[in-house]
């Protein structure tokens, strides 16, 4: 299963709370299969999305789901030790971990290799860490999210995108529109 069939699962999941998704191909995916006001899409801003999404969850009591990848967070490691030390009950982090980045052709990374994100985010001081293929993850994101604590989700699902199209809206209109959904 690629990350598109995944994201096609969890439609009906992440509907209802609010959608932090990271840049690129799994936005231009998420964005595709069910654009809601509730999606904040990243443009521009790789290994951020799990950082605006633990932002978010501080400011709100609403459920917050970040859907982030593997090479997004090797690429600021940091955010998994700040998420790891500032747990917050309404935040659940999914890493979809496909072994490659993405959004730039497939390069293979580290988690292919010797690197467990699992582990890490375990070292970080994440309480709640479950690494799962990538078929048992609405059930595990369906359980999480009824859970009043942060978790760490690790779905492993196959490298490969879907040809979608490029995100017609602008940041600051996918910012406002976003803004107003959480103020709602």
């Amino acid at each position: 299963m690629i990350r598109y069939d995944l994201l096609k699962e969890l439609k009906p999941i992440l509907s209802d709370h609010l959608v932090v998704c990271n840049i690129g191909a799994p936005s231009q995916e998420l964005h595709e299969i069910d654009d809601q006001p509730s999606n904040f899409y990243m443009l521009g801003t790789m290994g951020l999305a799990s950082s605006i999404g633990l932002g978010l969850s501080i400011a709100t009591e609403k459920k917050v789901v970040v859907i982030d990848g593997d090479g997004s967070v090797l690429t600021n490691m940091g955010s998994l030790a700040t998420i790891g030390n500032n747990p917050q009950p309404n935040l659940v982090v999914l890493i979809v971990d496909n072994g490659s980045y993405g959004s730039t052709g497939d390069q293979p990374t580290y988690t292919g290799g010797r690197t467990s994100l699992a582990g890490v985010a375990e070292a970080c001081g994440c309480d709640t860490v479950i690494e799962c293929p990538a078929d048992q993850t609405p059930d595990i994101l369906r359980n999480a999210l009824a859970a009043d604590r942060m978790t760490v989700i690790i779905s492993r699902c196959d490298s490969g995108n879907r040809k979608c199209p490029v995100i017609s809206m602008n940041p600051i209109s996918i910012r406002e529109r976003f803004m107003a959904e959480v103020a709602r």
